[in-house]
């Protein structure tokens, strides 16, 4: 089988040296050099969409982790790059995985050229190791590296991003996933995690401007749009874990299409059973976690923030409503000005992602479509927060890869049965 992205990301993270200098931690962990031999631990319980769980060393009874804040090139998706900042080479960082009752030591360097910290969202631990810039710590400074230690004593999805100039740190892209898991385990057959987040990639552009929250934005699950998602894979009959995180500015509805799911925890872990909610769609909020899992049955299913702004590629707003204008006349005149020009919008947006897919409307430098990606039927007609959960009877237990598309059977599609506009007698509302 060949190389994927993410085997190089997990061999490139299993071969970081952990031999920091130790600067501002409250009790000096014992020397990796001076450890005995110590053994380092893969992880990856959890499949990080388009991501990885950072590895550990055990050393000394310590599950030791090391986070590289920095600045990264990232891809959104063919066609769009940025200059961002993130852990390990990646946006978001690696999810670290461990288990309730572990204890862990985390060193930050800190290779931004500005302070930092980590904040441990959610996470029960002393006031000292919580992260917050100048409340509950002294910053990392540039070049330094800080140990983070402590003992997990919880269970669930949480998070971990910066309380030293958050806004921007955060809306360049510094951020993570933490899992705990509980001990003794929990029954599910795919474990999945994700965090929304967006980026304001402004046209032509290569950096994310930290001063808009909501507006051109590009809507993203962990840092990619669709159609540069992952799809969520798993065999007819498994239960699927989906862990969803909000770090972004703005509140997301997430809607799965096919089964009702059931939501079973958040940031305070797993829930009791008695507590669990059957849902078809769950708002994250800014700031939460939200665990929700279901038996996967045939098909290919959309996945998606029902925001619908949120599942499209950047917009322009506050431009005129062409909605049912006739632009014949203007058209030809604005050419002589913009050449290439094409008028759209008086049926809808539809047209736009054929119009660009043919080449007709090429966009700014490095920007992307506001509607992307094909399906076997045709324009998807998406992008943002938008991926496919798909399930196949005959996927192997732990096989992750793309099966293509659903062969749905026979007579299971909708179908077309008539091309005549005045077809059959519907009833209409009279008098409204």
């Amino acid at each position: 089988m060949s190389l994927t992205r993410r085997d190089l990301l997990l061999a490139a993270g299993a071969s970081l040296a952990v031999t920091p200098a130790v600067a501002g931690a409250q009790a000096a962990p014992a020397k990796p050099e001076e450890a005995p031999p110590v053994r380092r631990t893969p992880a990856g319980r959890v499949r990080t969409l388009n991501g990885w769980s950072l590895p550990h060393r055990m050393n000394g009874g310590v599950k030791e982790f090391h986070l590289v804040a920095e600045e990264i090139e990232h891809e959104f998706a063919p066609g769009s790059k940025a200059i961002c900042w993130g852990y390990n080479g990646s946006t978001p960082g690696p999810t670290i995985e461990a288990t309730e009752g572990d204890r862990v030591r985390i060193y930050v360097s800190n290779h931004l050229r500005e302070p930092t910290t980590i904040h441990w969202h959610g996470l029960i631990l002393p006031s000292g190791m919580d992260g917050v810039g100048g409340l509950s710590q002294p910053k990392i400074q540039p070049g330094e590296t800080y140990a983070y230690e402590f003992t997990l004593r919880q269970h669930g999805s949480h998070m971990y991003h910066p309380h030293a100039d958050e806004m921007v740190q955060m809306a360049m892209g510094m951020m993570g996933l933490f899992v705990i898991h509980p001990r003794g385990g929990d029954h599910v057959d795919r474990d999945y995690a994700l965090l929304l987040h967006n980026f304001a990639l402004h046209p032509g552009t290569r950096r994310p401007d930290p001063a808009v929250m909501q507006d051109f934005d590009l809507w993203t699950f962990n840092s990619k749009v669709f159609p540069a998602i992952e799809p969520i894979v798993a065999r007819s009959g498994e239960r699927v874990r989906i862990r969803v995180g909000n770090l972004s500015m703005w509140n997301h509805p997430i809607h799965l299409h096919g089964v009702q799911f059931e939501v079973t925890g958040g940031d305070g872990g797993r829930w009791p059973k008695a507590q669990w909610r059957r849902e078809v769609t769950e708002i994250v909020g800014v700031g939460q976690m939200r665990d929700i899992e279901f038996v996967a049955v045939p098909g290919d299913w959309a996945f998606h923030c029902h925001m619908s702004h949120h599942t499209m590629g950047p917009m322009g707003h506050d431009i005129p409503n062409t909605l049912g204008v006739d632009q014949r006349g203007v058209e030809e005149r604005i050419r002589k000005m913009l050449p290439g020009y094409m008028a759209m919008g008086q049926h809808g947006m539809s047209e736009h992602q054929e119009h660009t897919d043919s080449g007709h409307m090429k966009g700014p430098e490095n920007t992307l479509a506001m509607m992307a990606g094909k399906g076997p039927f045709g324009n998807i007609e998406m992008g943002g927060m938008f991926t496919v959960v798909k399930v196949r009877d005959d996927i192997a237990p732990g096989d992750f890869r793309d099966p293509g598309w659903y062969p749905n059977p026979p007579g299971t599609v909708a179908r077309r049965v008539s091309s005549d506009p005045g077809f059959g007698t519907p009833v209409r509302r009279s008098g409204s």
